[in-house]
């Protein structure tokens, strides 16, 4: 589904999408897009992702890790 939606905004298909891609060099990902993705993630997966925390995702597996503790994070709560 994270992939889904990266190559939703990003406009590279799913196959095109690997987790060391870097996403503002390799998917031409620029701060619109980020906050587009950021909006994304949290309406999909019901998350909350920080303000401070969207500049650090500079991969595609640093985004997958991100969601995947968030959720964690979600269901100890």
């Amino acid at each position: 589904e994270i992939l889904s939606i990266l190559s939703e905004i990003s406009g590279f298909e799913h196959n095109e999408i690997t987790p060391e891609k870097n996403l503002a060099e390799d998917l031409e990902i620029d701060s619109i897009k980020a906050i587009e993705i950021t909006v994304a993630f949290e309406k999909k997966f019901k998350i909350s992702i920080r303000d401070e925390d969207i500049p650090k995702i500079t991969t595609v597996r640093e985004s997958v890790d991100l969601v995947k503790s968030l959720l964690n994070t979600n269901k100890s709560q």
